[in-house]
């Protein structure tokens, strides 16, 4: 077996916000990737313009930096639950992990999440405790928390005895002594070299590349991103590609590129242990490996958990459909999803009976909204149902995904939450305090009772309750649920809003929309708060009379509209609803417009 010393490759995983793309900022000024007047982005991983702004990671990233002549290749992972796809698939191309948690929090849904795939698969920890500036920091505490975790998941012994590092990604130093700040980086760099594995395996052996990743550029299309896992890569190199089927093809490695800071670097040749891109090879897919040709040899990919959540696309069919939208056809809607699944591999589409609709299934509602908000920016115009959970039949059984659910509230808001969440058919397994008066609750509930219970979550606490959940298990059915309880104020026609007819409606709830706005004949434009759907004519004039009664030409107060996000609108319909997203506009509609039709609907069902 060759050893690479000169090579190592990372992964940072955590739960989210607890500091990752913060800190790998940190390693890449102090590693010198950037020029001394450089002006740098914060959190320069995070190059959407959607993880910008929601602060979250959502794609895996890679980057390099050198250390004492030794490069280090870091990838940076999302910590969402729904985005484990992108998790799973990173590890297979890395030696080691860097576990980052942070001081106050602690260990939170996805640091088990992630760290029970990272030991599953045999990689070396290294615990980062993070954010030890933060007031009511207690590092020694979150250690022994991490600890109970590793025991917990049944971490090996050479895993339990983990290194600890103490940092503060936003003050940029690491230390061994949470009571000594650092000055540097230093002790990080130090200990991954000492801590995690070098790349071995044959140096000299016929080639063969995994790859754990798929890119795309407009100028020279797919790119797959992969570990060289034996022997060497070249430029221009012909090599038999290894489709997950069982099939083969030969294909020839266009270019090749390495990771060096935040840039992709044309190479000549790659060897083991490197990451490398590859291009020129069209019908490249995730988890598929390319070998020498005299040595064909495929190698196992990692098993990607299954969706729980699917909702259905369709065309837009309102009165408003194609007016904002560039892409608004089956074809455009269908060739866009069908893209998505070649580089998302957590995700589904399949065909329905119809050709104007496709199920999309992913990992939970923020992998599905985020797609969707993608399509928006890009010029699709579509419609989506409500999300809907996937049962599956195991052992003769009707099974539901069960999410492990942990919420931090203030003491005071403790029963107003056991109460909601126990009528949505949620189990508690822990419940503890901490000292600054928070108490901290572990359920376990079905993924369809935590549908919509985010916007109730919040108001309950005023704000103040944290809650974070990830897919735990598939059991037997838990019975029927409670829907929402609220109806919906539908519009009477169509026409634009006015004061007058916005004053009279807001009395029978709280309004969607504000004056000035166009409407159609069922379009959802309030929340009622009686369980039945209200009629309103928003569009309403008032009558010009001659008379002038003192008083009567008062200005008319209106409510503030409440101006639901994407999320929020997909949370909030019900099974007869949709979602209307265009580039400019989030529209939610009843499925049937016409108000007579939907009357007669709902009399057939009862």
């Amino acid at each position: 077996m060759d050893v690479r010393n000169d090579l190592r490759n990372i992964a940072i995983i955590a739960h989210v916000d607890h500091g990752k793309t913060t800190l790998v900022d940190q390693l890449l000024k102090q590693s010198g990737i950037f020029r001394a007047n450089q002006e740098v982005a914060e959190r320069v991983m995070d190059s959407n313009d959607l993880e910008r702004e929601r602060g979250i990671t959502i794609l895996s990233k890679n980057t390099a930096v050198i250390y004492q002549d030794t490069k280090i290749n870091i990838v940076d992972t999302p910590g969402h639950a729904d985005f484990g796809g992108e998790v799973e698939r990173i590890l297979m191309m890395v030696d080691g992990v860097l576990l980052l948690v942070d001081a106050f929090e602690g260990c939170m849904p996805q640091t088990r999440f992630v760290l029970k795939k990272a030991l599953g698969l045999g990689k070396k920890p290294v615990v980062v405790v993070n954010k030890i500036d933060r007031p009511g920091a207690r590092p020694a505490e979150v250690v022994d928390e991490v600890l109970d975790l590793f025991i917990e998941l049944g971490a090996n012994d050479d895993q339990l005895e983990f290194p600890v590092v103490y940092a503060s990604g936003r003050d940029g130093y690491a230390t061994l002594d949470p009571a000594v700040p650092g000055k540097d980086m230093k002790p990080l760099f130090d200990m991954i070299l000492k801590e995690v594995p070098a790349p071995t395996g044959e140096l000299n052996g016929p080639t063969q590349v995994l790859f754990s990743n798929v890119d795309y550029d407009d100028y020279v299309g797919r790119i797959g991103i992969g570990r060289v896992e034996r022997g060497e890569v070249h430029d221009g190199e012909n090599v038999v590609l290894c489709h997950r089927d069982g099939t083969t093809k030969n294909v020839r490695v266009v270019k090749l590129y390495q990771f060096e800071g935040l840039k992709r670097v044309e190479v000549e040749s790659a060897k083991l242990g490197d990451i490398v891109a590859v291009s020129g090879i069209t019908d490249l897919n995730i988890g598929e490996t390319i070998c020498s040709p005299d040595c064909i040899e495929p190698l196992p990919f990692v098993k990607i958990d299954e969706p729980t959540v699917s909702m259905i696309f369709m065309v837009n069919n309102s009165p408003f459909a194609g007016r904002e939208g560039k892409y608004v056809t089956s074809r455009n809607l269908r060739d866009r999803l069908f893209k998505e699944v070649e580089t998302n591999v957590a995700m589904r589409v399949e065909e329905t009976d119809t050709t104007e609709a496709f199920k999309v299934s992913g990992r939970g509602e923020l992998h599905l909204s985020i797609l969707i908000e993608q399509m928006r920016r890009q010029g699709y115009e579509f419609q989506v149902s409500s999300p809907q959970v996937i049962y599956k039949e195991i052992d003769g059984k009707r099974c539901e995904p069960i999410e492990l659910l942990m919420i931090e509230v203030p003491d005071n808001y403790v029963g107003v939450v056991m109460e909601k969440l126990g009528s949505r058919k949620a189990e508690i397994v822990n419940m503890g305090t901490r000292d600054t008066g928070v108490t901290h609750l572990e359920f376990k509930i079905p993924a369809r009772g935590l549908m919509g219970y985010r916007q109730e979550f919040l108001s309950d606490t005023n704000g103040n309750g944290i809650m974070n959940n990830v897919f735990d298990c598939y059991e037997p059915y838990k019975g029927d649920l409670q829907s929402r309880q609220q109806g919906s104020l539908i519009a009477h026609e169509a026409g634009e809003t006015t004061g007058y007819g916005l004053w009279q409606a807001q009395d029978r709830g709280r309004m969607f929309v504000g004056p000035g706005l166009e409407v159609y004949e069922g379009m959802i434009v309030g929340v009622s708060p009686k369980s039945e759907d209200i009629v309103v004519n928003v569009c309403k004039k008032k009558h010009v009379t001659n008379t002038r009664a003192a008083g009567s030409d008062e200005a008319l107060k209106l409510v503030p509209p409440s101006i639901l996000s994407l999320e929020q609108c997909l949370e909030f319909i019900k099974d007869d609803e949709l979602v209307e997203v265009t580039p400019k506009s989030i529209r939610m509609r009843k499925k049937i417009l016409d108000k007579e039709t939907r009357m007669k609907m709902a009399s057939r069902k009862k």
